[in-house]
């Protein structure tokens, strides 16, 4: 049964007018491993890329990936036997096509990494050391500075664009907030991802706008000078590279970033977004007490892919006999069943036990893990630490196909804030970085290859700048934890029909209040984008009356394949209601 109907989505955000402007070939909006991958390799073959970034360049979601990047590297593994760990993980909903070329460049890529300066830790032998992760079954996480791999991967990738820094091929711009995307009128665009999948070649037909292009983005830059507040900058294409949503929920392990801006913006402007409810908890989060919100310690998977277990207050271990692969269970298991003992047990979290690996051991291997507990009061190797489960990952998001275009032309996305369809319902432990890789160099490609074809036409830059928004539907900053509170409470990890139905309504009085006097800005801008996107999420958790991947239905206990083996999307169409569609999985 569908949940309430969500209210309208404007069409841009309240903005000023736009008081400069740039242009560049491509358009690149984050600074992780999907935006800095294919900014490099655009270099290459376009005259000029501009990257924009909502901070600085490393303070992303990337460097803070702890247990590593999975390839199948060992001659015992194989790309066929990840892609049957990953569809697995993805629990029917993963787009095969999208996986196969995900398992099958991503050695590749990985050797690219090495190649451009990334240092792996490494065995006696000098060959890569591989371990093993909640859903695999072979050992294929290559990890560097034990737990601190997405940290080495943002260095080696900052490290090669400083070293083209002076090239004016590329422009980078710190502290650039995308507010909106600008579009154009279009009638013969014909490009995106289609109505069958992610591997389709047309425009849309389920509400999208595919006579809007995307030419361009609207940005609000903290700086001195010329680009200085809110300003317009135009492109053949755009890449959205833009992160998560994990701010959307009162802890998660994101960084403070992670506010859905690509996401929002795209959602505005018209094009589908996919799988948005498929969110996943990671199921051992150190757990700091009630009320403590925020960026919380993630305390790695590759912890217990090294042996460590899960236990309950009684020192009984909560995964044995429930999975073939123990506490290396895919993470929607391990976190459904962390949940089952807490609501059992009434308590608000279980316990992580280590302790049996060795304080150097530990220390070797988790040095950043285990300085961060210990930080906190906290030692693993000689205490139990108290874990819950917190929002890790956005399986869902601007849907695309496997050349990662979007449904509006012009548009691409890759990294956290798409959904190409790797995932499905669950993405498998340590596929994000290889996605971000993978997926970037395919864009990387596409791009120069359509210039080059005359389909993505010239940098058009107005005499007077678009303005960025003129729609006054602001949720004031103030209202950020309101928003949070709502979704943790409803649309979080365990969901009921009363539940999202309780969110929809809090986040519909949210949008309906009367304007703020709060002056637009980017806090005001970030909390906008949470509510827009929790309202479509609620939607579509609502309408999933069944518990599949990252969630459970406590009203529909069970995975239902006769009615809901579909992926959800929405379009916001035209007159700003939604369109939500289905499509069923072969």
């Amino acid at each position: 049964m569908p949940g309430p109907r969500i209210p309208r989505i404007p069409r841009a955000l309240a903005a000023p007018a736009p008081g400069w402007t740039t242009s560049a070939d491509v358009i690149v909006v984050g600074s992780g491993i999907a935006g800095l991958t294919c900014a490099l390799r655009l270099r290459e073959r376009v005259d000029r890329v501009l990257l924009v970034t909502k901070t600085v360049l490393d303070e992303g979601s990337t460097a803070w990936a702890q247990g590593g990047i999975a390839a199948a590297l060992h001659p015992e593994d194989s790309p066929q036997e990840h892609l049957e760990d990953t569809l697995v993980a993805g629990v029917g909903l993963c787009d095969r096509a999208a996986v196969e070329a995900l398992v099958t460049e991503g050695p590749k890529r990985v050797r690219q990494l090495v190649a451009l300066g990334a240092e792996f830790d490494r065995d006696a032998d000098g060959e890569i050391k591989l371990t093993r992760e909640g859903g695999h079954h072979r050992d294929r996480i290559a990890h560097a500075g034990g737990d601190a791999t997405g940290r080495e991967i943002s260095r080696a990738l900052i490290a090669a664009l400083n070293r083209v820094i002076d090239d004016p091929g590329i422009e980078v711009v710190e502290h650039a907030l995308v507010v909106d995307l600008l579009t154009t009128t279009d009638g013969g665009a014909t490009d995106g991802a289609t109505d069958d999948g992610a591997t389709g070649d047309g425009a849309t037909d389920d509400g999208a706008t595919s006579a809007e292009r995307v030419h361009g983005v609207t940005l609000h830059v903290i700086g001195e000078g010329q680009l200085d507040g809110v300003g317009a900058a135009y492109a053949r294409a755009v890449v959205l590279a833009t992160g998560g949503l994990g701010q959307i929920y009162t802890s998660t392990t994101n960084p403070p970033v992670a506010t859905g801006d690509g996401m929002a913006a795209a959602l505005r402007a018209g094009a589908r977004i996919t799988d948005l409810e498929f969110v996943q908890f990671h199921p051992t989060v150190l757990f700091l007490g009630e009320g403590s919100t925020g960026q919380q310690p993630l305390i790695s998977e590759a912890v217990r892919g090294e042996g460590a277990f899960l236990v309950d207050a009684d020192g009984r271990r909560i995964m044995e006999g429930r999975h073939e692969l123990a506490d290396l269970a895919p993470r929607d298991v391990v976190a459904r069943a962390i949940l089952d003992t807490m609501r059992e047990q009434d308590t608000d979290h279980v316990f992580l036990d280590a302790r049996h690996l060795g304080a150097e051991f530990l220390q070797e291997r988790f040095p950043s893990i285990v300085a961060s507990c210990r930080s906190l009061g906290f030692d693993p190797a000689t205490q139990l630490l108290p874990v819950a489960p917190a929002q890790h990952y956005a399986s869902g998001g601007v849907e695309t196909d496997l050349r990662g275009r979007t449904s509006l032309p012009g548009l691409y996305a890759c990294g956290e804030c798409s959904c190409t369809g790797v995932h499905g319902a669950n993405r498998l432990a340590s596929n994000s970085l290889l996605e971000g890789l993978v997926f970037a160099a395919r864009i990387a490609s596409d791009i120069p290859a359509r210039i080059a074809a005359g389909e993505l036409g010239e940098v058009v830059v107005p005499e007077s700048p678009e303005r960025a928004g003129t729609d006054k539907a602001l949720l004031d900053s103030s209202r950020r934890l309101d928003v949070q509170r709502a979704m943790t409470a409803g649309s979080g990890p365990v969901r009921s029909r009363e539940s999202t139905a309780a969110t929809a309504t809090a986040l519909g009085d949210l949008a309906t209040l009367p304007p703020s006097k709060a002056e637009p800005g980017p806090k005001t801008w970030e909390t906008t984008n949470l509510l827009h996107l929790g309202q479509v999420l609620t939607e579509l958790a609502a309408r999933r009356e069944e518990t599949r991947g990252g969630h459970v239905r406590s009203d529909f206990p069970d995975r239902d394949d006769t009615r809901w083996l579909a992926r959800q999307s929405v379009v916001v169409a035209p007159d700003r209601t939604l369109t939500v569609t289905e499509r069923r999985m072969p």
